[in-house]
């Protein structure tokens, strides 16, 4: 049995947000002895428009809980305006690995919120107003966080469906949230996976799904794709037609965020509700603190947008604390099963956040796709959902 064990080096331990267990306990102690005083120091992460006036509001017996009553903040101002301000717009907000090894963008923080306060205003011009809702059904490119963030900006809600998801599964989730707009994609690309055919899909889910007023296609692949008259809009046509300055939208911290459906597998999808103050307080505070990210560390989330874990933790979280975020449109296993070597390398990862069954899937193939890449930039690897399994004859200690 081959047993290797990587211990942390004094610099990362000693710089670390909790760099000891007795830390660690201090905080817990006070989150469970003083909770109110616990969640109104962590609750600075953040700018408010309106301090709160009451961190929590909960009846348990009811199943019912408020954060931060009275407060008002904007998310979209959270995780761009402010740091624009603060001289760091020209500082990398996401890095967008695509699907092939060749394809990859950085977007600034001035960009992204360039392209939000266009987005943003395009949805006002379409008639959406704040509370109305935004489903987005997209692969994962660059556009599906700004639809994100120009959502939150004017207050709208927004419904992110996985883009593997069928037209019926889209057309149910639509039509459980009434949604207004839908944003989509020509087509997708996934590994060796060419032309998913997006807004074919979508225009299935449409034919059933009344609420739908107006599609907005982003132009992928560039495949020919059916285009309705009247409906459907193309997003680059859309953008560059909108005003270049739209103002964050003060929203009260228990206004809605965004709408995400469970999966369905036991039952009919459960759309769950998250709230503004309380959810990116959690998301930006455990993004730090889980994650250890410090400035300039270069984070990857490998989730996809479409599930929780992308939104909090490739989106929200990483976004509000300034942090130099990656997406990956691509899979493990494509061109090779050194894929997220070669982005570890090329992009000089610190922070690499992955499931367990992706490492499994990987541990199978041999140590050969992992030599030869320099992965000396890893200081922290986090993984979600269960423990990674031992593989027969090999350990793996961190």
């Amino acid at each position: 049995m081959s047993e290797r064990i990587y211990k942390p080096g004094n610099s990362i331990s000693n710089n670390a947000w909790v760099s000891s267990l007795e830390q660690y306990s201090e905080e817990y102690r006070r989150s469970v002895e003083n909770p109110d005083g616990f969640w109104s120091e962590k609750a600075k992460i953040l700018d408010w428009v309106t301090p709160w006036k009451t961190v929590r509001n909960f009846d348990f017996v009811k199943g019912e809980i408020a954060w931060f009553e009275g407060g008002k903040l904007n998310v979209s101002y959270n995780c761009l305006d402010r740091h624009v301000k603060n001289g760091h717009g020209s500082q990398t907000a996401l890095i967008w690995e695509g699907n092939q090894p060749t394809e990859d963008r950085h977007i600034t923080y001035q960009e992204l919120l360039d392209e939000v306060q266009r987005f943003a205003n395009a949805l006002k011009a379409l008639g959406v107003n704040k509370g109305d809702r935004v489903c987005l059904y997209m692969q994962m490119i660059p556009q599906l966080p700004v639809a994100m963030l120009a959502c939150a900006r004017i207050g709208a809600v927004h419904s992110v469906v996985f883009g593997a998801f069928s037209p019926d599964s889209l057309r149910d989730r639509i039509n459980d949230s009434d949604c207004k707009i839908l944003v989509t994609q020509d087509t997708g690309v996934r590994g060796t996976k060419t032309n998913i055919p997006m807004k074919a899909n979508a225009d299935q889910a449409v034919s059933g799904a009344p609420s739908i007023e107006k599609v907005i296609v982003v132009r992928r692949t560039g495949e020919t794709i059916s285009m309705q008259d009247g409906r459907d809009l193309w997003y680059q046509d859309v953008v560059e037609a909108a005003d270049p300055t739209c103002e964050p939208e003060p929203m009260d911290a228990e206004d809605p965020l965004f709408i995400l459906y469970t999966s369905g597998s036991t039952g009919k999808p459960k759309g769950v509700l998250h709230t503004t103050g309380g959810y990116l307080v959690y998301a930006a505070y455990s993004h730090k603190i889980i994650f250890d990210y410090h400035e300039d560390d270069v984070y990857w989330c490998t989730a996809d947008i479409g599930w929780i874990t992308g939104h909090s933790y490739i989106v929200y979280g990483p976004l509000a604390n300034r942090a130099v975020s990656v997406m990956f449109e691509g899979v493990p296993n494509f061109p090779d099963f050194g894929r997220f070597w070669d982005v570890v390398d090329k992009h000089k990862i610190n922070i690499f956040y992955t499931a367990p069954t992706a490492l499994r899937a990987l541990m199978k193939e041999g140590n050969q796709w992992v030599e030869g890449h320099d992965l000396s930039s890893l200081k922290l690897l986090g993984t979600v959902g269960e423990p990674i399994k031992e593989r027969t004859g090999m350990a793996l200690v961190l």
